[in-house]
């Protein structure tokens, strides 16, 4: 883990459709989850969260300040606008330095020194990246900032990569099955048939589903909703995509 991020938000009293009016003067309903103690309602000044957003991800700890109190943390849900792309919501889950933590971590690819390419891409190849995190379990002060794989053994068409290829640093678990596929080499005549292939035979109804935490979402409801252990603060990932004027 690098350096310290900090966060200082206000709690806050204003519930259910008053929160637009926050939105609207630039301001980002939240509220923090603390092991089964009453959940804190806050808010954060929109900047200040997108610029911690960036920087922390849901992966690296956030120390938050709300009410006179710190709170070390992680994002577990970062709920955005479907049009505009603006985060509407967000969700702080407490975390304590001796407990382990489920965290989403980002996957990259580490080149050799001065390449910023594998030796497939280098070779014309195409090389599809299909992952680009995972889920790990580990102590707050163990939760690297990415997991990185070696580019430079993609080298002809059919060659994969997979979880098991991640450099992970002791005392990280990564929760992803070993075999799961992180990279893979094509040429590129084939993938652009297979492409073709797949927009051929596309049918109405084959679109994919929508991830929840990118829907406008966020539903807070009553201040008994967010609290309640078990309740809707649990299922709030699933249940922001429905109604974001309740957060």
């Amino acid at each position: 883990m690098s350096e310290q991020i900090s966060l200082t938000v206000d709690t806050r009293d204003l519930l259910g459709k008053g929160v637009k009016r926050l939105r609207q003067d630039g301001i980002v309903p939240g509220v923090i989850h603390d092991h089964g103690k009453q959940s804190v309602h806050v808010q954060a000044e929109y900047q200040a969260l997108q610029k911690v957003f960036t920087t922390a991800g849901k992966h690296h700890p956030v120390v938050v300040t709300a009410g006179g109190k710190k709170y070390t943390t992680i994002i577990k849900t970062m709920t955005f606008d479907p049009v505009y792309n603006s985060i509407m919501h967000v969700v702080f889950g407490a975390v304590k330095a001796n407990e382990k933590v489920d965290a989403e971590i980002p996957v990259h690819a580490a080149y050799a020194e001065g390449n910023d390419a594998s030796p497939a891409e280098r070779a014309g190849l195409i090389v599809l990246a299909q992952t680009s995190s995972v889920h790990v379990k580990a102590f707050p002060k163990d939760l690297p900032d990415v997991l990185t794989y070696d580019a430079e053994k993609l080298t002809a068409v059919g060659d994969q990569l997979t979880v098991a290829d991640l450099s992970v640093p002791s005392g990280v678990e990564v929760e992803e099955e070993a075999e799961h596929v992180i990279a893979t080499v094509f040429e590129p005549s084939a993938l652009a048939a297979a492409n073709e292939d797949a927009a051929g035979d596309a049918q109405s109804g084959d679109e994919p589903d929508v991830d929840s935490e990118h829907e406008s979402t966020a539903v807070e409801g009553t201040q008994a909703d967010e609290i309640r252990p078990g309740g809707k603060e649990q299922k709030e990932s699933k249940d922001e995509g429905r109604n974001p004027e309740k957060s």
